[in-house]
């Protein structure tokens, strides 16, 4: 078993800290130009949409669909990457598709294209997660898997947090989708080219982590399967913002031109969030998680049932919400997984919450065009069930720490 399911058995052998610090800040520069590009086209997909003639339903199943082909596809990337120990080949693959579907967006004329091409930038962002999340853990064996992925999360925010930005000043000065789509070509190709840079520099990342836990490598334990379900209903609950966006544009409780700004103050709590919550991870463990959810469950009533302050607030949460997902909820798979199966864990890990994200997001999709306070109640439901979940995987955990 794992003396210290955190992370944090920082041994003397093998690499420094330092090392693998520089290496999770490489990785995060280009996350905060390719969050930049993607993250700045998520703030607007849902009106852009809308305008182009999709209904609330459509919005609702493309942002689901979109998710679970984001999260599905990433059981056989992980796989691959973990069967051929090329993680630098699926990543490098994974971020060209990604990044530059989405200045393409540019060139659609209707919905059915657009969501064709926010369907092949969610495709390409699933090839290259679990490759790169794989080898974040490999640095955080060092570092604290909690406070590596929290860093990593901060740097990636940064750009979700300024992308938004821009292209809340490209929609106040010309109120054009499309001319917003096609800036974010300038960010998708720097982020591409320190890629590469990061590529020469560190050839060969699975040597960050040397001191491996004794795991089998055959499977994973009860907790990880308990740990699934309990994020499952987490991402079945939680509004994805291109819904919640086109909510604002519909029910004009929040400006077009603000509606960016909005996501970009949630990506900016998000990279704070993160930041905090990794410490605390790595201190208190699993309980953290628990919280994380429980903090989310406002979210739906404030955005669907209240004006501009509420939405605003409900922005705020939705930000922590998102914070919790990308590092905590991270780094907890890291620890309950052998590094010769870590990429497969990020992608069962991914497959689970794609499904339930998708199948969360379609009916809430639909539920919005029936009755929003029903909407509201599937979320804070869902999201309710969540951490009792996790919370028991928290004592599972602690009493075999003490065993």
């Amino acid at each position: 078993m794992i003396s210290h399911p955190n992370g944090n058995n920082l041994s003397s052998q093998g690499v420094d800290v330092g090392r693998a610090t520089r290496f999770v800040v490489f990785i995060g520069i280009v996350s905060l130009f390719a969050d930049m590009t993607y993250e700045s086209a998520r703030s607007i997909n849902g009106p852009f949409l809308a305008v182009l003639g999709a209904s609330a339903t459509v919005v609702g199943i493309v942002a689901g669909l979109g998710e679970l082909l984001g999260y599905a596809l990433r059981f056989f990337s992980g796989r691959l990457a973990d069967r051929t120990g090329r993680y630098w080949a699926v990543v490098l693959a994974g971020y060209a598709v990604n990044l530059l579907a989405v200045p393409a967006l540019a060139l659609a004329g209707n919905w059915p294209l657009a969501a064709t091409l926010m369907f092949i930038e969610r495709s390409g962002k699933a090839l290259r997660t679990p490759a790169r999340d794989a080898m974040l853990s490999f640095a955080g064996r060092r570092m604290g898997r909690g406070w590596g992925f929290a860093l990593h999360e901060a740097l990636d925010q940064t750009g979700a947090t300024i992308g938004p930005l821009i292209v809340a000043g490209v929609m106040y000065w010309r109120s054009d989708y499309h001319l917003a789509f096609a800036v974010l070509l300038v960010p998708a190709l720097i982020a591409l080219g320190v890629l590469l840079a990061a590529r020469a520099a560190y050839p060969r990342p699975r040597e960050l982590e040397t001191a491996t836990p004794h795991l089998g490598t055959h499977g994973f334990d009860r907790p990880f399967w308990l740990y699934l379900v309990g994020t499952a209903c987490l991402a079945a609950g939680f509004a994805d913002y291109p819904l919640i966006a086109y909510h604002f544009e519909k029910a004009a409780t929040v400006p077009p031109d603000w509606i960016p700004i909005f996501y970009s103050i949630a990506m900016g709590v998000d990279a704070l969030a993160a930041l905090a919550l990794g410490r605390l991870y790595d201190r208190r463990g699993m309980g953290v998680v628990a919280g994380a959810a429980l903090l989310a469950v406002p979210v739906a009533p404030l955005v669907f049932l209240g004006g501009f302050g509420p939405a605003l607030a409900g922005a705020v949460l939705w930000g922590i919400g998102m914070g919790a997902q990308e590092s905590v909820m991270k780094a907890a798979v890291a620890g309950m997984s052998p590094a010769a199966l870590r990429g497969t864990a990020f992608g069962v890990y991914n497959l689970s919450f794609g499904i339930f994200w998708f199948l969360g997001s379609a009916a809430m999709g639909a539920l919005y065009d029936l009755s929003i306070p029903t909407l509201v109640a599937f979320s804070v439901a869902m999201q309710l069930l969540s951490a009792p979940l996790i919370m028991l995987v928290a004592r599972r955990q602690a009493g075999e720490e003490h065993r």
